[in-house]
């Protein structure tokens, strides 16, 4: 930890229940001016055990949801605790380098608010079929969009309308996909590695929420993708060089973010798997997210069930 502020004091949001590796990398990154805030469910968490602490890692409880995931609850209890105006927001789940902060506060001073990019690395063999999904949706998508994610963003509070932003918030499912109608964000070619998925179950739940984020907050982009995606399927089968044509791009566009995978030699079998997925994604009424059951009516109606 650096003795002298350089950069502006900055509030580190990360949602977890458990202690990781990730929260070790961040609060070594803090600057004296700096506050990281580990935001749980309840004092019976695991995380609240880890001692001793520096005194600008703080525990906060945001409690269970009402109306909302607990990611998005998470976040507003966060952002009302937060003592700063720049914020970042990050997950628990990904490697932190050393210089991972200050790289994202030169971002800001260059382009504003910004985002780095996901890259999924499947932990069980439907996952690591879906990588090449998540490497054109995930990583190419949140790349030439301009997506917030979730996982490593900076902004300024006072670039949002904050009340509105946090009301919003707490009757929602995604938090990143909120932020990006609120605040325009610059994604920046550099991306993390996080694992996906672990068990059948968990890679299906994650790309039914994936799915249905996506349809939600995009709903003619995300129709009009699945459209393509048949599409090109389609033409593979009367076209097979197509499909040598879409993995190679595929691997391209891997490799230009610096991920190499060799998962994504099955890039037209994914394809071909995301379409019923898709389809069965849209036809599930409810999903499961960290220990939490959801039936998301609309984008401001979220049920929570018991798990």
């Amino acid at each position: 930890m650096s003795n002298r502020q350089t950069r502006t004091p900055t509030s580190v949001l990360l949602p977890t229940v458990s202690w990781t590796a990730a929260c070790d990398d961040v609060a070594a990154q803090l600057g004296p001016e700096d506050e990281l805030l580990i935001i749980h469910d309840s004092k019976d968490d695991p995380v609240v055990d880890r001692k001793p602490l520096s005194e600008n890692v703080q525990f906060i409880p945001a409690g269970d949801p009402v109306g909302c995931s607990g990611k998005a609850n998470a976040i507003a209890a966060g952002m009302e605790a937060a003592n700063h105006d720049r914020l970042v927001w990050t997950d628990d789940d990904f490697h932190h380098p050393p210089d991972w902060l200050d790289r994202l506060h030169k971002d800001y001073a260059e382009y504003g608010p910004t985002t780095e990019l996901p890259a999924f690395v499947g932990q069980d063999p439907l996952a690591v079929l879906l990588e090449p999904v998540y490497v054109l949706g995930g990583t190419l998508g949140t790349y030439m969009g301009d997506h917030a994610w979730g996982g490593a963003v900076i902004f300024d509070r006072s670039a949002l309308d904050e009340e509105r932003f946090l009301s919003e918030l707490r009757q929602t499912i995604s938090d990143d996909g909120l932020l990006g109608e609120h605040i325009s964000v610059t994604s920046v070619q550099r991306v993390r590695r996080v694992p996906m998925g672990g068990s059948l179950r968990q890679t299906l739940e994650r790309h039914i929420r994936f799915n249905q984020i996506f349809s939600t907050h995009d709903p003619t982009v995300a129709k009009l993708s699945f459209g393509v995606l048949v599409a090109v399927l389609i033409g593979c089968v009367f076209f097979p060089l197509l499909a040598v044509v879409l993995t190679v791009l595929t691997a391209g566009v891997s490799a230009s973010f610096g991920v190499r995978r060799a998962s994504l030699l099955l890039t037209v079998p994914a394809l071909v798997a995301a379409v019923p997925l898709g389809l069965y994604a849209f036809a599930r009424d409810t999903f499961v997210w960290g220990g939490r059951r959801y039936r998301w009516h609309s984008k401001f109606d979220v049920e929570v069930l018991n798990e």
